[in-house]
């Protein structure tokens, strides 16, 4: 732009309005996350399901604004002011139907879940993310619902040589009255102080003799509602579709991080920020920078998680947020056993994993693993059979290193799946490219993620808790936006094909052995990792950081490197995964991929300390993709609604069998132990 440019008044005029749309943008952006800090800043629960009541939300407007319309019109009124009528009282009737069901959501579910650790609450509402998906899917169909435009204000008006919809104007207006209304309920009102004192110390809450449970569940409620009631706002902006849920979730997400987790004005200030940075992005659309054409238009996919990134780094706590006790949980709730570092309740054999009685057990599960994952030897070569076998094993590389990483490094990931897509890319662009030989493309998968790992993991370890976990999820969609949007390279959203593998492992029964012998020396090597001193220290480091420092163990460096180490098996499956498909496209690394790789790690078990936890590392990988991936296949053969089937069973693991499948299977086993001596005697 030359300097003349900037005198020109369609140049303010233009910039102009593209920040005031940004600013109604935020507005939007706000509602929803406000809800969501709310309801963090008392119950301590990240709430993966709020994006579904944003979109449960737009759907329901969309159908009782024109049921009302009808019904009103039938009545006798005027056709317009049945409209009229119809679609603000249904907007204001969807908000409050969604508080009702976030109450009960709380009630029936949420409430049993306050003293588990995080991933178990994360656990129970994805699941209801899923339910929710196939509820709308059955009432709605899967097809858009694009709402009327809103009565009364489907103007625009003249604004310094532009046209503003009054609807934008009408939102902009909105974010600052929710702002100003919030702050005065929490800060004029007894029910706000008992907020504020919930989100400081809910401990200190309970002992001044306030049952916090009423709260919980009115906080719960004034959330969902003003989620399902930002939904309903939406209504004229842009159609109803099933994939609002997530793509909403992520970006309150980043506005709640951003700000500060449980602060209503650092909300509405990171929601201010990142809509004026998007509108800003768009403005400047394509321009050329040292001679290189750069599209900022493009930014807008990653630019809220840039903001996210730079924010964590330099404010590990949000623009106007602070240290929350309660977000890292103690490690005996994160693992249901005793640490050996804090209570010296356990020898050195127990401690370090080597608790024969133990052992014995266990090995017993070994062998069924082994066995179900050796029955593809017996099938024949064109069978199904074999394509399964080989992306359980894959799905067991993908989590082995998440599995170790949170359970003996304590480290949560909501990002695992870019070192997934970082390895499959590289391996892919490595075949394609032909400039080194296949059998060496597989090893420069892990190895470019690894560097990508060492890179994040050097930002993220010194964090922890829900600011680890999302400063890990910023970062991931970072690289999933580049994947995204890099047509040149990556291919953009059609990604690459035509890779193939190298020909000795173009029969599947060789390729799955292959991808079988490296899972098992992946698993050997970690958990022989957790026996020598590096596993100790970091277990040590997990459980007792300050203790761990003052002894010369450098925290974080040891989190760094168990990071680095976690990322690069992740890039090995993905390099496995591109010659098993033979293509990659950016759906790898996104968000719902490494929710998945939560949910298989969590179905089998959490492990990390005493005497089974090692071996938990070990099992719970393989137990839990296997089930994972085996329910998925067989609900998908029975029902069109398999993620709602898909909900109910990780619903029943959270509230029956919270240990996971191996972590159970410890538990029960001295009872039946137990029950057979007392029948032989």
């Amino acid at each position: 732009m030359s300097g003349l440019f900037f005198f020109d008044a369609s140049f303010w005029s233009s910039l102009g309005l593209q920040l005031l749309n940004g600013w109604a943008g935020a507005s939007s952006l706000f509602l929803v996350a406000a809800g969501l800090s709310l309801i963090f800043g008392v119950t301590r629960i990240v709430n993966l399901a709020h994006g579904s009541f944003f979109m449960l939300g737009l759907y329901l407007a969309y159908s009782v604004s024109a049921g009302l319309s009808a019904a009103l019109t039938a009545g006798g009124l005027g056709a317009v002011l049945a409209s009229g009528l119809g679609f603000w009282l249904g907007l204001v009737l969807t908000g409050l139907a969604m508080a009702a069901m976030g109450a009960l959501v709380e009630v029936t579910i949420l409430r049993r879940l306050y003293a588990a650790p995080e991933l178990l609450q994360l656990l129970a509402t994805f699941a209801l993310v899923l339910l929710i998906k196939d509820a709308v899917l059955w009432f709605w169909g899967p097809e858009d619902l694009l709402g009327p435009r809103a009565p009364g204000l489907s103007q625009s008006i003249e604004w310094w040589g532009g046209r503003v919809p009054t609807y934008n104007l009408f939102l902009l207006a909105m974010g600052p009255a929710v702002l100003v209304a919030l702050e005065g309920l929490l800060h004029r009102t007894r029910w706000g102080s008992r907020v504020r004192a919930a989100t400081q110390d809910r401990s200190m809450l309970s002992a001044l003799g306030q049952d916090p449970a009423g709260l919980f569940t009115s906080v719960f409620a004034l959330g969902s509602g003003l989620a399902g009631l930002a939904g309903a706002l939406q209504l004229p902006l842009e159609p109803a579709h099933l994939d609002l849920d997530l793509s909403t979730l992520t970006a309150a997400f980043v506005v709640v991080v951003v700000g500060g987790l449980g602060s209503i004005r650092g909300a509405y200030a990171a929601a201010l920020l990142i809509g004026l940075a998007n509108s800003l992005c768009i403005w400047l659309g394509t321009q050329t920078v040292l001679g290189v054409d750069v599209s900022f238009s493009k930014l807008t996919l990653v630019m809220a998680f840039l903001i996210m990134a730079v924010v964590l780094v330099f404010r590990p706590y949000g623009l106007m947020g602070k240290a929350l006790a309660s977000v890292v949980p103690p490690a005996s709730a994160r693992t249901f056993l005793h640490s050996p570092f804090l209570s010296g309740s356990m020898d050195a054999k127990t401690a370090s994993g080597q608790n024969p009685s133990a052992h014995s057990g266990l090995w017993a599960l070994w062998g069924v693993v082994l066995t179900l994952l050796s029955l593809p030897l017996w099938v024949a070569p064109e069978s199904y059979v074999w394509v399964m076998a080989i992306d359980v094993l894959i799905a067991i590389l993908f989590i082995l290193g998440l599995s170790w990483m949170m359970g003996t490094g304590g480290m949560d990931s909501f990002g695992h799946a870019a070192y997934f897509g970082v390895g499959a890319y590289a391996t892919a662009l490595l075949c394609l490219s032909g400039a080194v030989p296949l059998g060496l493309a597989l090893i420069g998968g892990p190895f470019l993620a690894g560097i990508l790992a060492l890179i994040f993991g050097a930002l993220c370890v010194r964090l922890s808790g829900v600011y680890l976990a999302m400063l890990s999820l910023a970062l991931a969609q970072v690289i999933w936006g580049i994947a995204f949007e890099w047509d040149g390279v990556t291919g953009g959203s059609n990604g690459l094909n035509g890779i193939s593998a190298p020909v000795w492992l173009q029969s599947r029964p060789h390729f799955y052995e292959l991808v079988l012998v490296l899972a098992l020396v992946a698993t050997a090597g970690l958990w022989r990792l957790n026996q020598v001193p590096f596993g100790l220290t970091l277990r040590a480091s997990r459980d007792a950081p300050v203790r761990a420092e003052a002894l010369g163990i450098s925290v974080t460096q040891i989190r760094w490197l168990a990071w680095a180490l976690a990322g690069s098996l992740a890039g090995l499956a993905g390099s496995l995964f591109v010659w098993a498909k033979g293509g990659v496209s950016p759906e790898v690394m996104s968000l719902h991929q490494s929710l998945d790789g939560l949910v298989m790690v969590v179905l089998g078990g959490v492990g990390g300390v005493g005497g089974v936890g090692p071996l938990v590392n070990a099992l719970g990988p393989w137990s839990g993709a296997l089930v994972f991936n085996e329910l998925q296949v067989e609900l998908a053969r029975y029902t069109d609604y398999w993620h709602a089937a898909m909900g109910l069973v990780l619903l029943a693991l959270v509230l029956v069998m919270p240990q996971g499948i191996v972590g159970i299977f410890s538990t029960w086993r001295p009872k039946v132990q137990g029950l057979l001596s007392q029948a032989r005697a």
